[in-house]
């Protein structure tokens, strides 16, 4: 019963289970849509209509960045302002996430985001690249890393899900009334309650960015449902030892999502990885710590170089 109760904080959403029901009023919310810009396009894997944003010099290393779960591209907006000087830099909105459209099969397992990401990577004709991805994004980043070794120049993981938290494993678990009717139906007092779980200083939030991100979850609410109902957490120790790429692991050591103790785990299962903690920082290190995540990110990158 623990497990049912906190299965939003395992999805990496945070503990929205606890959250009143009366917070998620059976009304239709009424959002913002999300804006596309000049460099988005849409591509099709698997039936579903991916935004992609390709940003910097073709002829640049890639360096492709991965969104977690309930959030979109715009998640990595400062790292890609700053990478895209001297960088081919490509982010994208999962299925079922951002201006991305639903998987019509209903594939949103880790097994099925990882088959989509190579499948991505052939469309834009990248052989291989490096690889960021936070929570979620992070979790199909390392799985990809693992099965596809050849493909990943460097891989950089952000608040990576990969260890078990509150009972969730190899097999799903139901999803509970009030997190369905959140993300079905997302109110801003939820919102930004949610926000609270995620980042260690909500209050420096924008409205724009809050609306934002109520936008996310209101466009895709049944997509993330589908998410949660695949989602797993596996015994990940097999598939992290096989990990062969330089791997960087950054974590805010107020992350209230995937502790930091997690952290330590993970740079021990990745051989030769490196782990930089922030402090004062929650889930969301490319957000709330952007300078200082950046510089470790290009000292990091400029390695290979």
């Amino acid at each position: 019963m623990v497990r049912h109760r906190l299965i939003a904080l395992s999805m990496l959403v945070a503990a929205l289970p606890a959250i009143p029901v009366a917070l998620s009023a059976a009304r239709p919310a009424v959002v913002a849509s999300l804006p596309s810009a000049e460099a988005d396009r849409f591509v099709t894997i698997e039936g579903a209509r991916i935004r992609v944003r390709d940003e910097g010099p073709r002829n640049a290393p890639p360096v492709l960045l991965i969104h977690g779960y309930t959030f979109s591209l715009e998640s990595w907006d400062a790292w890609a302002a700053d990478l895209a000087r001297d960088h081919r830099v490509i982010r994208f909105d999962l299925a079922g996430h951002g201006l991305s459209g639903p998987m019509p099969r209903g594939g949103y397992g880790t097994a099925a985001r990882v088959r989509q990401l190579g499948k991505l990577m052939d469309k834009l004709g990248l052989a291989r690249a490096s690889i960021a991805g936070n929570s979620f994004g992070g979790l199909v980043a390392w799985n990809f890393a693992a099965r596809y070794p050849r493909r990943i120049d460097r891989l950089i993981l952000v608040d990576s899900a990969a260890f078990s938290i509150n009972g969730v494993t190899e097999k799903p678990v139901a999803v509970p009334p009030a997190m369905r009717a959140y993300l079905l139906d997302p109110q801003p007092a939820a919102v930004a309650w949610s926000a609270g779980t995620i980042f260690a200083h909500p209050q420096r939030l924008t409205p724009a960015r809050l609306d934002q991100m109520r936008a996310m979850i209101a466009r895709n609410g049944p997509a993330l449902v589908a998410h949660l109902e695949q989602f797993t957490l596996p015994d990940p120790l097999p598939s992290l030892a096989r990990i062969k790429a330089p791997t960087l692991i950054l974590w805010g050591r107020a992350d209230k999502v995937v502790p930091v103790a997690q952290a330590e785990q993970l740079a021990a299962a990745i051989p030769g990885s490196k782990l930089i903690i922030y402090d004062d920082v929650g889930h969301a290190p490319q957000e709330e710590a952007a300078a200082a995540s950046l510089t470790d990110v290009r000292e990091f990158l400029n390695q290979s170089k």
